[in-house]
């Protein structure tokens, strides 16, 4: 089964609110949306978690309710929450505007006449081989 998210408790199978840890998910999201830095918001909710862990409960879908585990924050906190991640992620230099990548394939053609010349030494009849071979550019437009 996977981990329980942080806020929860399992009790005879089923998930459950944890009062004291929900209060600091809460406080979390709120901290985070004042401007708080991840690191300091979860300083200041009592939460003591690695960074990236509590990047990823900023975007734990579980807190806003599903079939298994009750609500904890509301959509629009959690909204909220996810435009700020993304803002600030665009202020750092972190998301770039995707450029469209240029055409870089270059279609060839590419032909070889039957070998005239049969080598015992399957290099040197590899090498003859591939010596046979012609290759053009095709241009746009042609088949």
């Amino acid at each position: 089964m996977a981990h329980t998210p942080y806020g929860y408790i399992i009790k005879n199978g089923i998930a459950v609110i944890d009062d004291r840890s929900a209060n600091q998910v809460k406080e979390l999201f709120h901290a985070y949306l004042s401007g708080l830095s991840l690191a300091d918001a979860a300083k200041r909710a009592g939460i003591k978690r690695c960074h990236s862990s509590i990047a990823k409960m900023l975007t734990c879908k579980r807190y806003l309710g599903d079939a298994f585990y009750p609500p904890i924050i509301d959509e629009d906190t959690f909204k909220q929450a996810e435009a700020e991640k993304i803002k600030r992620a665009w202020m750092l230099g972190r998301i770039r505007e995707q450029v469209e990548p240029k055409n870089s394939l270059v279609r060839m053609r590419f032909s070889a006449p039957s070998p005239e010349t049969l080598y015992e030494d399957p290099f040197t009849q590899a090498e003859y081989a591939y010596s046979l071979i012609e290759s053009e550019v095709i241009a746009d437009g042609q088949s």
